[in-house]
Parts: C-alpha cells; structure tokens; sequence
C-alpha cells in the first residue's frame, strides 16, 4: 500500500514525500486504518519495520482533522489543552521520536517536547505551560511533573507505549500504572514492541484497554535481511578478536554491545589506540555527554565505531550501520533480537556478530531456544586474525585515566601526596630561611613522658585528661605509680594550695582562669567517694560470688 491512497492531509503527505517514503511498511499498513478508526492497538512486528511512524501518522492525521471540515477520523471534543502522551523507556529513544515527530508535523500549527531527565527542569515546564500536542517522555520525568502539577494527564486523548516490555524490564510498570490511572479512561490506547510479552497486553486489558493485536512475523524473531553470526574464543581472546573482526569486514558504522558499562569505556580507549576510532555510551555519561556522543556517531566523520550497553539496543535509528558485534552476549534473548536490530534496518542489509565464550554458554542456549535455530558459527583464517596490537587496558589501568588531577579534587582540598616535599630550597629541600615568620607566641611546656609512654604533666601528677579518661572506663582507684608518688612526697602532695600542683604558666592567667581551675579542682576523682574502707589484704568478692550468693537466697 502507498500512502497515497490514505487519502492523508495534504501537508502531512507532503511531509512524508520529502522524507523519501512512498510505500508502507507491512506493519503501518496494518495499523495506520485501525488507529485512524480510533481503536485500541498492540502491535509487534520486527525492529526497523517503521513502528514509530506506525502510530504518529495517524495520531497526526486524527488532530489535523479536528481543524477541517471533515471530522470523521477526528477525536472527537479535541480542544486546545489536549494532548497525545508517547511514553518510551529511553532518553536516545525519546530525542528519535521527538525529531521524526517535527518533520511529520513540519508546516502545520501543532508541536511537540520531549520529557526526559538529566536535563533542566525550566524548558519543559515552559512547553507544557504554553500547550503541545505530542508529549514524548520518559516515566520517571513525567511523574515528576506532575507532582509539580506541571502536567496534566486528564488531557491525554491518547497515550503510546513505545517499546512496552523494555519498559517492564527496566522498572517502570509501577511507573506505567501511575500514569494510567490518571489519564482519562476513554482515552486511545496503542502499545508498539518488537517482543510483546503477556505482562504487557495484561496490563493493557487491566485498564480498560482492548486493544487489536497487529503481528507481522510473529514466528520469526529476527529481521530477514541481518545475517547473524557467532565465533567461539576465549575470554581472554575476545579483545583481538574484535580488533581482527573489525578490521576484516571495515564498516561504514558499527556498534559494538557490551553488557558491562564499566567496560565500555575500555574497549573505546583500546580500538582507538588501534587506529579504530571510537566513542563510548552507557548511563555513567551525563545526559549532554550522551547527546554529544550520538550527535558525533551519526555525522559522517572518523568517529564511526560506537561502544555502548543495552541504552543503545531499543529503538535508536541508524541507517549507516551495517555491523553489530556483541562484545557479550546478552542475558535476556530477547536484548539479543533488539541488538541485532541496530542494523539492517529499512531494508538494508545488515551483519551481526557475536563472540562466544565459555561465560555465554548459558545465554547462547536462551537465544537459539528464541529465535528457533541454530545460529552459523564461523571462523577466522590465520591470516585474518591480528597478532600485532595494543592490549586492551586493565581495569587498574584504566581506573587512573577517571581520577581527578592533582591539586584540588572537588571538595576542595588538596588530592597531592602527603610526603610530596616542596622544592624550594637548595637541593630540592626546602630551607629552614624560607619558611614564612609566624608570630611568636607564649609557648608552653609539652607535658614529659614517663617510661611507660604515659604523659604526665610538669609537676609530676596525672593530668586532668587521664583522670577523665580513667573514670569514662570505669576505672576506680588512683594508678599503682600515683599512689606510690603521694606517699613520697607526704602532705606536700596534699597541699590544698591548688596552685602548687598547677602548671607553671597558671600564674599568668587572669582571675577567671584562676577560678575556673578551682572548679576543675572541686571535680570527682576516682576512689575519693564513695569507696568502702577495707584492709589492705582483704579483697573484695568478684562479681560472680556476688551473683552466686544471691541466687541463693532467692530459692531458699
């Protein structure tokens, strides 16, 4: 079918003509006349098969026809506040619908923001202050909005769930079932997936969805035009076969999918000390770094190798490239069907590579249980296969290029070595005569330290510090060493002068210092009260006797 006959608004036709597209892909040709009819929708059908302009056609074409005099695939009662709610798991996902979204609405009078976090709040809320008519967001944006009461979602006349199961894998069902439970309950219903499960439809049916389920080969998986390999190595061969795979086939652009976002980074930093260009994207990056990444991978430049995790494996659209190398196989089959997906999409063709080793044994099994066959497994010549490269860099090594330079780290304080000595000096020493003058100060005595590496004060007693110490222990009785120091020296240790036991410079101080010292004087010291008098060879009972004892009398 052509979209000619679709019979569409000229300005909206018009638009899909300077986009090259003529005829319709098997599943717009399935969808776009039920959701113009403004029925309910599941649709699934293989990546890169156009579902996105599956349900923005005609979700298009029902608002332009709210303006004509031709009303009959309108919605109906549609006013100015209204709006189409397209919900994806993504960021990437939701900048690619927002863009395809302004070129089908290019000429016309309605408008579109996408919602999506890692980005300022100020924009969005002007958008949705001012009105739009399609609102492509992520869950977790969206509901911050409405708390806010920046968005309303009794406004929704229709609400796309884009890439519904990633969205269940990736926790957004509670999410899902938040926002469908303030949306009005007569609202479009349309659910798009290249692997719909029964959680999905589910969930639809739960809230008063019923929708028409669309299938394009259902029983196969994979897209026809990718022709998926695998090459069983070892772990520590996956490094030189990828280098070697890359080298062999030389793409025009390439992904390759890691499942590790640590990893990532690596293997960007070892293809382009290769000579293999490449640039890397995982949730580490900030939302401007990630949309920096995207922006230098789809211009043509040398940057045509991007390393990425599963945030790039739903529903980024990519004409260029024609090669997919699964660094690791990915644990859900259905992650493996996605990735491959990245290529050979309309009707391009398309190789995708995995490298299989003994750590994928298990997930190898889940694919082919998946997709229903056997994947072909092939092998590189002698020749084929680089000897002559850069090693892929340890984790150690790579870990120092993410540290922060020295100086000061982002508290402030400074990241340099603790033994690192100034140089300020002759022979790298600094000098004694560079060190600036500081103000000289009365200094007083550091208190001795006695064989036992105690610290006592001047006079010779036990300073005040380990009296507290000793009583927040439990101790109780002066120290062994102190009473034998108060029995030589008699009644002069029991002076009640109390600035013959104080430090030397309590001389200086003022009147308040002075009775702030008879306070200290006046505290409790340990085995002065309270202590029951007692013959020196008597002890007392342990506590165990104590216990014994009385348990006795308590049964007698």
């Amino acid at each position: 079918m052509k979209f000619e006959e679709l019979s569409l608004d000229p300005k909206l036709a018009d638009n899909i003509s300077k986009m090259g597209f003529a005829d319709c892909t098997p599943i717009q040709e399935q969808s776009i006349p039920t959701i113009l009819e403004g029925k309910d929708l599941a649709g699934l059908a293989q990546t890169g098969t156009g579902k996105t302009g599956a349900f923005l056609i005609p979700l298009i074409e029902r608002i332009l026809r709210t303006e004509s005099d031709d009303k009959t695939r309108a919605f109906e009662n549609w006013q100015k506040r209204h709006c189409v709610l397209v919900l994806v798991p993504t960021r990437e996902l939701a900048e690619q619908v927002k863009e395809a979204c302004e070129m089908l609405i290019a000429g016309t009078d309605l408008t579109c923001v996408s919602v999506y976090g890692g980005t300022a709040y100020d924009k969005q809320k002007s958008a949705l202050k001012n009105g739009v008519e399609f609102v492509i967001a992520t869950p977790g944006r969206l509901i911050d909005l409405y708390k806010d009461n920046s968005f309303d979602p009794g406004q929704v006349r229709a609400i796309v769930f884009d890439e519904a199961d990633r969205m269940f894998d990736m926790g957004f069902k509670d999410d899902m079932k938040f926002i469908l439970r303030r949306v009005p309950k007569d609202r479009q219903f349309l659910v798009y997936s290249a692997t719909l499960n029964f959680e999905v439809l589910n969930t639809a049916y739960q809230f008063g969805a019923e929708p028409v389920e669309v299938s394009i080969s259902r029983d196969q998986a994979k897209a026809e035009n990718v022709k998926d390999y695998i090459y069983h190595v070892g772990q520590d061969e996956k490094a030189q076969f990828l280098l070697s795979v890359i080298k062999k086939y030389k793409p025009n652009q390439a992904i390759i999918f890691s499942n590790f976002k640590h990893s990532v980074e690596r293997l960007a930093v070892f293809l382009s000390r290769n000579d293999c260009p490449a640039l890397g994207i995982s949730s580490l990056l900030s939302q401007a770094q990630r949309n920096r990444v995207m922006e230098q991978f789809r211009t043509e430049n040398k940057m045509n190798i991007l390393t990425a995790t599963d945030v790039a494996a739903r529903g980024l659209d990519i004409l260029g490239v024609d090669l997919v190398i699964n660094y690791d196989l990915p644990d859900d089959a259905e992650n493996y069907v996605h990735r491959i997906g990245r290529t050979g999409r309309a009707n391009q063709e398309g190789i995708a590579i995995s490298l299989v080793s003994d750590r994928d044994v298990e997930a190898l099994q889940r694919i082919e249980e998946f997709t229903g066959g056997k994947l072909e497994v092939q092998w590189l010549e002698e020749g084929e296969l680089i000897t002559d490269f850069k090693p892929l860099p340890d984790e150690r090594e790579f870990r120092s290029f993410s540290r922060p330079q020295q100086g000061k780290s982002a508290g402030g304080r400074s990241t340099s070595a603790p033994n690192k000595r100034r140089s300020n000096g002759p022979g790298g020493e600094r000098s004694r005569d560079s060190r600036p003058d500081r103000p000289k100060q009365d200094q007083r005595p550091r208190p001795a330290r006695t064989e036992e590496g105690r610290t006592q004060s001047a006079s010779g007693s036990k300073p005040e510090r380990s009296e507290h110490r000793d009583r927040k222990r439990g101790r109780r009785g002066a120290p062994k060493d102190q009473k034998d120091l108060s029995k030589s020296s008699g009644k002069a240790a029991a002076s009640p002068n109390p600035k013959a036991s104080s430090k030397p410079n309590v001389a200086k101080k003022s009147s308040k210092n002075g009775s702030a010292s008879k306070k200290k004087a006046q505290r409790f010291e340990p085995g002065k009260y309270g202590s029951k008098k007692s013959d020196s060879s008597a002890s007392s009972p342990g506590i165990g006797k104590k216990v014994s004892g009385f348990l006795k009398k308590l049964f007698q």
